[in-house]
């Protein structure tokens, strides 16, 4: 009867702790997220800490992304370290961008960044808005970097805005559109030099990682 007692004790404690943890990953998820297209690809990004908000558990959707979040989005997801890197002397972000404050929030971020090679400019300004093509660029490069992508027979797009995509940028822009990583809009543009929002950030990197998951890299 004892030994009963305590069995029935244990399960009633295990389930206990079940459904408190269920109910703390609930309150987890970011409360302005109603009506959000990008709804449950925010939630499963933030579910595997590739992603945070902006505090009191709100995420921001609509908020823009500045190149010191974006590169932050980027190390996350393609889970960058410094692991295997040994210093002579302890970095500092000004060490690589001469605009970064090393005392800042994103410091520890560019310098995983320009370790594990993202073509990032010496003149980054952290706080500069990204533009759609500018994220698009550095998030395609990184993955292709880092995850070995495959090769891929690329047939290009026809872009109706073709002509206000930077030089230089083409060539990521299309193997993104091929990737399914991104989309052009209902008049087949790219609107490449609008300002990008947190949720259509957030949005390509599920959208690549899915690729990425798809196309493993081969084993030696």
């Amino acid at each position: 009867m004892h030994i009963n007692k305590i069995i029935t004790v244990s399960i009633a404690l295990l389930l206990t702790l079940t459904f408190a943890g269920y109910s703390f990953a609930a309150e987890e998820y970011f409360s302005d997220l109603t009506g959000v297209p990008s709804k449950d690809k925010i939630i499963a990004m933030q579910e595997k800490g590739y992603i945070a908000g902006i505090g009191n558990h709100l995420f921001a959707p609509h908020e823009k992304v500045t190149a010191a979040q974006g590169v932050q989005f980027i190390v996350n997801c393609l889970e960058l370290n410094l692991d295997t890197v040994k210093f002579a002397k302890e970095p500092k972000a000004t060490d690589y961008f001469v605009k970064a404050d090393n005392n800042s929030w994103y410091a520890n971020a560019l310098i995983i960044a320009q370790v594990n090679g993202l073509e990032l400019p010496a003149d980054l300004d952290p706080n500069k808005i990204w533009t759609r093509e500018e994220f698009t660029y550095q998030l395609i490069l990184a993955a292709e970097k880092h995850a070995n992508l495959p090769l891929i027979k690329l047939v290009p797009v026809k872009i109706a805005d073709q002509d206000q995509i930077s030089i230089g940028y083409d060539g990521a822009i299309q193997r993104a559109l091929t990737y399914g990583v991104i989309c052009l809009d209902n008049q087949g543009k790219l609107n490449p030099k609008e300002e990008i929002s947190r949720e259509e950030a957030v949005e390509q990197i599920f959208n690549v990682l899915q690729y990425i998951e798809k196309h493993p890299m081969p084993k030696d």
